[in-house]
Order: C-alpha cells, then sequence, then structure tokens
C-alpha cells in the first residue's frame, strides 16, 4: 500500500513539474497620439479669385498641418517664359512668415491667342504650432521670371523696348545674329551713360517681374 502511495504522489509531483505556465497577457498595440499642439485645418478662401495687371492669381484652399502652413496657387502665364512665385508671406495677428518653399503641381503653356497656367503649393514654415490661424492672410507678392538667352529677342526686346521709349531712356535694341543664335544688342545710347549702366537697365529685374500684391485670406483655427 505504501509503495502505492508513493508511486501516485511521484506521478503528481511529475504533472506539476510539466504544466506550461499560463500565456501572458499580450499588450495593446501602440495607437495614434496626435500631439493637440500640432494641429492639422484646412479651408476654403473667403476671396479665391484676383486680377491686378492682367495676372490672375486663384487660391484653391489652405491647410494646417504642424508648424507649416501650405496653399494650393494656380496663376496667369502670358508668355513661356519659367514663370515662378518670386516673394509671398503669411500674416496672422501676432506674425508674420516669409520663409517659404514652393511644389509645382501642374503647367499649361500658353498658345498664341491663349493664356497658360502654372499651378503650385506655396508651404510656409516654421509656424507656431500656437499661433492663431483664424485669420490669416497669405499674399502673393510678386511673380518673377528666369529669362532663358533665346527669350530675349521672341519675348523680351519689345516689351523692354516699349517700356525704355515710355520712360525717355534713349537705350536702342536690336537682334543680332552671334555665333548662330538671335542675341539682344544695345545698338544705341545717351553719351553720357556707360554700356555698364546701360546694360543695368536692360537687364533689371523690373522687366521680369510681374507685381501683386494677390491677398486670400483664410480661416485656420486657433
Amino acid at each position: 500500500m505504501k509503495r502505492y502511495l508513493i508511486l501516485v504522489c511521484l506521478l503528481l509531483a511529475a504533472c506539476n513539474l510539466t504544466a506550461l505556465p499560463p500565456a501572458p497577457a499580450v499588450p495593446a498595440g501602440p495607437t495614434a497620439y496626435i500631439d493637440p499642439s500640432y494641429p492639422t485645418v484646412e479651408s476654403a478662401p473667403v476671396t479665391s479669385l484676383q486680377t491686378i495687371s492682367g495676372i490672375e492669381v486663384r487660391a484653391d484652399r489652405a491647410w494646417r498641418d504642424g508648424k507649416q502652413v501650405n496653399v494650393d496657387v494656380c496663376f496667369t502665364l502670358l508668355d513661356p517664359s519659367n514663370w515662378y512665385i518670386q516673394s509671398a508671406s503669411l500674416q496672422y495677428p501676432n506674425g508674420n512668415v516669409f520663409e517659404f518653399g514652393t511644389t509645382l503641381l501642374s503647367i499649361q503653356e500658353p498658345v498664341e491667342g491663349q493664356s497658360g497656367q502654372r499651378c503650385d503649393t506655396i508651404s510656409f514654415l516654421n509656424v507656431p504650432p500656437d499661433a492663431d490661424l483664424s485669420s490669416v492672410t497669405v499674399t502673393v507678392d510678386a511673380i518673377g521670371a528666369q529669362p532663358r538667352a533665346e527669350d530675349y529677342c521672341t519675348i523680351y526686346m519689345p516689351k523692354i523696348q516699349q517700356a525704355l521709349t515710355e520712360r525717355g531712356i534713349g537705350i536702342t535694341l536690336n537682334c543680332s545674329d552671334v555665333n548662330g543664335v538671335e542675341s539682344m544688342q544695345i545698338v544705341g545710347k545717351p553719351e553720357t551713360m556707360s554700356q555698364e549702366e546701360a546694360e543695368q537697365i536692360v537687364y533689371s529685374d523690373d522687366f521680369y517681374t510681374l507685381k501683386g500684391p494677390w491677398s486670400f485670406t483664410f480661416n485656420l483655427g486657433q
């Protein structure tokens, strides 16, 4: 009988040793967390279209994403030059932001008798996350062009010559063949004006810049 009891005890002990421990509880996966100090808000402009000096600028929408405010903007292309947003700013009740970058969305080249259009996303950087943007104004101050060598004779010379004549500046321009390429030349200028002074006038940024301002107001929250 004693041997039987000993055998039973040994069997029970072996079962306790080989029993598997209970499986640990699986922790729940991490949940998405959005810091309330980095809001995301989207808004349409109060007025979506403005035309100044024959240039139509349209703002489709703006959205606030953390420390960045983005605005989709389209503007008229009067000629095939490489026009781009040269100057822009963002104003809100307690501050201004002038640092921005652009991303090309689409471009439609102008054809004879019909203007083109370019669309960009303007991204204003380092906007304070606690900034009150309930009344924020985005302004495109100027649109500029980067003239290509071939553009001077085909696009710019008539415009520049007309402007010089209207201002009473006695500079005369012409295009001539230089090594097989049409090149704009200064062929006449006042005797009191140096060649360098004449070139500074002719190649001034004023002839390659369209100035606004085109302004749009949004409500991107407090």
